[in-house]
């Protein structure tokens, strides 16, 4: 199964949710069998590392970020199982770009909230150290649903 996660910059959000759920296949013994990337909607941040407070945070929890900004690109959605957007403006932007015939892989992330009755991952990037801890919290959450979902899949 391939897996894109999906916010604006991919520097907080998306890049977060990659390295939650790629710890957690891999202590599941998943990660062959399971593909994980994150990519944003917006190109400002193309080849650059998550931002510094995001990073600072997850190491706080025992992750660390290694991936780099990148766009999501119209073959994205041929090649992705499913295709996770942390909010609905990131929901909209997916679908404005997405061939119709892959528009049923776009998702978001709250949908496999477990714990959490957030609809939405909100962008921590102008907020303070609340912000970004929420963000890891709800994250976690929904990465739990989702792992179950997974497992089943491909099992």
């Amino acid at each position: 199964m391939k897996i894109l996660f999906v916010c604006l910059g991919n520097i907080c959000r998306s890049p977060m949710a990659e390295t939650i759920f790629k710890k957690m296949i891999a202590e599941e013994g998943l990660e062959e069998n399971v593909e994980i990337e994150s990519a944003g909607t917006g190109d400002w941040h193309i080849g650059e590392k998550a931002d510094p407070r995001m990073r600072g945070h997850a190491e706080k929890r025992g992750y660390l970020i290694t991936s780099l900004g990148r766009t999501v690109a119209i073959d994205d959605f041929k090649y992705y199982d499913k295709i996770i957007a942390m909010d609905d403006s990131n929901v909209q932007n997916l679908q404005k770009i997405c061939p119709p015939e892959f528009l049923h892989k776009i998702e978001k992330m709250t949908n496999y909230s477990q714990e959490y009755s957030h609809t939405e991952v909100p962008d921590p990037y102008y907020g303070g150290d609340k912000g970004f801890q929420l963000v890891i919290d709800l994250l976690e959450d929904a990465c739990k649903g989702l792992s179950a979902e997974v497992k089943t899949k491909i099992s």
